[in-house]
C-alpha cells in the first residue's frame, strides 16, 4: 500500500498499542507515532562526514575503514544516547511498515558504504580515492534525507522499481572504478 509523502501515519502509533508515554518519547527525540528516533541516522552521518574529508584529508581513510554497519538495535546499544533502552523498545514495537522502510533504507546504506570501504581497501591513489568517497556520499545524502523522513512519519513506501536499482548501480559503478 503506498501512503503518500504528506500523509501522516495512522495515529495508532507505538504508544497506543504499548503504553509507552507519547511524551517521554518526543522529549527523548523518538517519534511517538513511528516508534523510531532520528539519532540512528548519525551513525550513517557520520561515515559520510568521513567520505566528505577523504578528498582533502586523504589520512582519513583509516577512520572511514573502521567504521562499520550496526542495525538499529546494534547503534542503540553502543551509543551514549541517554533514552537509548526507550529507543530500542520503542523500534521493536514500532509501525511495522516505517520499521521495515527504514531497515530497507538502512541496508542500501550500509552496502553502499560496505562496497565503498572495499574500493578503499584496495590502496587507490589519493586522487581516485577523493572523487570515489565524495560520489558514494552523494549516493548516501538522499538516502539519510528518506530514512529521516520515514522516521518523522512522511515516507513509508518501499523504493519505486526504478529507484530500487539505485543502491546496486551505485555499487555496481564503485567497483568499475
Amino acid at each position: 500500500m503506498r501512503i503518500p509523502d504528506n500523509h501522516p501515519l495512522p495515529s495508532a502509533g507505538p504508544t497506543a498499542r504499548s503504553g509507552l508515554d507519547a511524551e517521554a518519547l518526543a522529549h527523548a527525540n523518538i517519534n511517538p507515532i513511528t516508534g523510531l528516533a532520528t539519532d540512528y541516522l548519525n551513525h550513517f552521518n557520520e561515515a559520510i562526514m568521513l567520505l566528505e574529508m577523504l578528498s582533502t584529508m586523504p589520512d582519513c581513510v583509516e577512520d572511514f575503514l573502521a567504521w562499520r554497519p550496526m542495525s538499529y538495535h546494534e547503534h542503540f546499544e553502543a551509543s551514549h544516547f541517554k533514552a537509548r533502552e526507550l529507543a530500542i523498545a520503542a523500534y521493536d514495537i514500532a509501525n511495522p511498515a516505517a520499521r521495515a522502510r527504514l531497515d530497507e533504507l538502512a541496508e542500501a546504506m550500509n552496502a553502499i558504504l560496505q562496497a565503498t570501504r572495499e574500493a578503499l581497501t584496495l590502496q587507490i591513489s589519493p586522487e581516485d580515492a577523493g572523487p570515489l568517497a565524495a560520489q558514494a556520499a552523494g549516493w548516501l545524502r538522499p538516502l539519510v534525507a528518506r530514512a529521516g523522513a520515514v522516521i518523522n512519519g512522511h515516507q513509508i513506501c518501499p523504493v519505486e522499481e526504478t529507484d530500487g536499482e539505485a543502491p546496486q548501480a551505485a555499487i555496481d559503478a564503485l567497483f568499475e572504478r
